[in-house]
């Protein structure tokens, strides 16, 4: 069945974004979220996330419409890999993310997306990082492709640095989650899911900026 992409209010997807430690998730999304330079200290690399974090954004959907992203940022350590499991299964869009300059999180990428994946995969977009850092660089443009078809993903290049496709990035994945909607291969779901249809008359305040949080939003 398919499902009206122009209903009476607005689709909010939940977003999670996986990859390595240290491969810049938490600089993409802040970029992406707050703006290039936002906010005092922006220029300083974050530090590194523990558990998860929250980001939102909602942006414009063609041909009419919008989407609030609810953003979450995992933290890419071991340690915390039991935490940020509990959000894979409710995600409607994955960024599998690694660093153009560490070829090890470029490899690791598989892993993750299998972990991801589940028996009703939700939408990927594979991210390379840090694509401004030519001379480090030990990925090339190509077996980034090559994986990406294999996993059967979009694949950009990003630099949050430079401010170079980060707005590709979020929207490419955007617009798979509605393409998946449109097939009906994603649907609104009730409870704690990734799919959730807003209606315009809702008085909910919404939820913003970037807030650490324990357990499940609704």
């Amino acid at each position: 069945m398919e499902i009206d992409l122009n209903p009476e209010g607005y689709f909010q997807f939940r977003i999670i974004v996986l990859g390595d430690a240290a491969v810049g998730k938490s600089s993409l999304l802040r970029c992406f979220a707050e703006g290039p330079g936002a906010g005092p200290g922006a220029a300083a690399t974050p530090g590194p996330t523990v558990g998860v974090e929250f980001y939102s954004r909602t942006i414009p959907m063609p041909p009419s419409g919008k989407a609030k992203l609810q953003l979450w940022d995992t933290a890419g350590q071991e340690r915390f890999r039991s935490i940020t499991r509990s959000f894979y299964r409710s995600a409607a869009g994955v960024l599998l993310m690694f660093d153009l300059t560490n070829r090890a999180s470029f490899e690791h990428i598989p892993e993750w997306y299998r972990e991801a994946a589940g028996e009703r995969p939700p939408a990927f977009v594979l991210v390379g990082h840090k694509c401004d850092l030519v001379a480090e660089r030990t990925v090339s443009a190509e077996e980034a492709r090559h994986l990406a078809a294999t996993l059967g993903v979009a694949f950009v290049e990003t630099s949050a640095h430079s401010n170079l496709n980060v707005e590709l990035a979020f929207q490419t994945l955007a617009g798979g989650i509605q393409q998946a909607l449109g097939q009906g291969i994603l649907a609104p779901h009730q409870g704690c899911d990734g799919i959730r249809l807003i209606s315009n008359q809702s008085r909910r305040q919404p939820l913003a900026g970037r807030v650490p949080r324990e357990g499940c939003l609704c």
